[in-house]
């Protein structure tokens, strides 16, 4: 489990720094066109848009993984040994039902709606059921990351 955690882990990574490489070059090509020749470009304000829906919500999940999302860990950091190790699994217990629920079935039926309805985007023209795909893929990836937490949390010692 830990080789695909890590497989996960840097595949996700990549591709964060991917779109924020993509996010900075359309920003940049914006600006440019718009204050430099004049005529600012179409489509690079909704590619931006969709870029930054996808950045927010993947880098949620990577937060997660490192422990880098905030949360309030009043809890945590009052409890220890047994005590500690149950709180801990009830959090990301709860972050599983979250990410199934709104993230996975919420976002599922958000994409299927959208796809059914032929939904297309303003400027670029792409359908909108493909830019909310990020919905349930980054839903997964938080219960994913939430197992290997509990796991982890089951097999420390007190």
């Amino acid at each position: 489990m830990q080789k695909i955690t890590k497989w996960i882990d840097n595949g996700l990574r990549q591709f964060l720094i991917t779109l924020m490489a993509v996010l900075v070059i359309t920003v940049s090509w914006q600006v440019f066109t718009r204050f430099i020749l004049r005529d600012p470009s179409s489509y690079t304000e909704e590619l931006a848009r969709f870029l930054l829906i996808w950045i927010g919500l993947l880098g949620a999940s990577y937060a997660l993984r490192t422990k880098a999302h905030l949360g309030i860990d009043i809890l945590l950091r009052r409890s220890v040994g047994t005590q500690k190790k149950i709180v801990e699994i009830i959090v990301y217990g709860f972050i599983i039902l979250f990410a199934f629920f709104i993230m996975i079935l919420g976002g599922y039926r958000l994409v299927s709606i959208t796809l059914d309805l032929n939904q297309l985007s303003a400027a670029i023209g792409i359908k909108m059921g493909y830019i909310y795909i990020v919905l349930p893929l980054s839903g997964a990836l938080m219960i994913y990351y939430s197992i290997v937490f509990i796991l982890e949390a089951l097999s420390k010692k007190n």
